[in-house]
């Protein structure tokens, strides 16, 4: 990757982050911090890694991304507006009635939005059935999904992960966002999944852990799934939750509450002010 091309990604991702704040400041409600936290990975799979076009979100040989933990739609939508999926002052309807951005994906409503999710869970498992499809279609897109290190405490989870292996899904790559807070604390105080990259070892995938907020590791974590033949692939990230804003930063109370108008000035300003940082690189 160049020195422009990364310089670039970080702006994007800035971009994104304030998307985020935007939409959970105007509904009033959203979960900001797996978003944000998650936003890198957002920004280089929809403006590096996914074979996608905005202008023909139903593509038959695209790329899909599944976003296993629905409740991050706001980075999601956010990486979908400045893609060129939807206008980006839409962020500002997020959950509000009549709005297609609802505050779960959905695939009927949203352009760019693969499949509907939000019951933790269930997301990865479809993906794993989009990447045995596309196994038995010859096609040659490949499969994303990005859970939460929370989520994978869901027994269907690993089922899923059975599944991929035992069907040599080479063509998936399981994301997890190890940022290690939940709505009810930490991942270790409310069950456990560590250790993450031995237990998935031990089901068979290929893992690679990264830091979540570097994107020379990004990608090289990326260029090594579609190295890998023969078993599914899993990434590990260590990330930050609520990157990026202060006092949103390893705090789990950010997991689901909207900042009031005080707290989105400050989250915009400093924002604004790391994209300017960013910029003058």
């Amino acid at each position: 990757m160049t020195f422009e091309e990364k310089k670039q990604l970080m702006a994007t991702a800035c971009k994104v982050r304030m998307g985020v704040i935007e939409g959970t400041h105007a509904a009033k409600s959203g979960h900001p911090g797996g978003s944000l936290s998650a936003a890198d990975m957002f920004t280089y799979l929809y403006f590096k890694e996914l074979n996608i076009d905005p202008k023909n979100p139903h593509w038959d040989d695209r790329d899909r991304f599944v976003l296993s933990k629905g409740h991050t739609a706001p980075g999601l939508y956010a990486a979908l507006a400045l893609r060129g999926f939807f206008p980006y002052e839409d962020l500002k309807t997020l959950r509000h009635i009549g709005s297609y951005l609802q505050g779960h994906p959905n695939m009927n409503e949203t352009p760019g939005v693969d499949m509907s999710t939000g019951s933790l869970g269930q997301g990865v498992s479809v993906a794993s059935g989009m990447a045995l499809a596309a196994k038995y279609k010859n096609k040659d897109c490949r499969v994303y999904t990005l859970l939460g290190d929370g989520e994978i405490e869901e027994g269907e989870v690993w089922e899923s992960f059975m599944f991929a292996h035992h069907y040599k899904l080479d063509n998936l790559c399981v994301i997890i966002d190890n940022n290690n807070l939940q709505i009810d604390g930490t991942v270790e105080e409310v069950m456990s999944p560590y250790p993450i990259p031995e237990k998935l070892r031990a089901f068979g995938f290929a893992v690679k852990e990264i830091n979540g907020h570097d994107f020379d590791e990004i990608e090289a974590a990326f260029n090594e799934a579609k190295a890998t033949k023969g078993v599914p692939f899993a990434i590990v990230m260590k990330t930050t939750k609520g990157k990026g804003v202060s006092y949103m930063e390893n705090q789990v109370g950010w997991h689901g509450k909207a900042p009031n108008d005080d707290e989105y000035a400050q989250a915009m300003s400093e924002l604004k002010a790391q994209l300017a940082e960013v910029e003058a690189m």
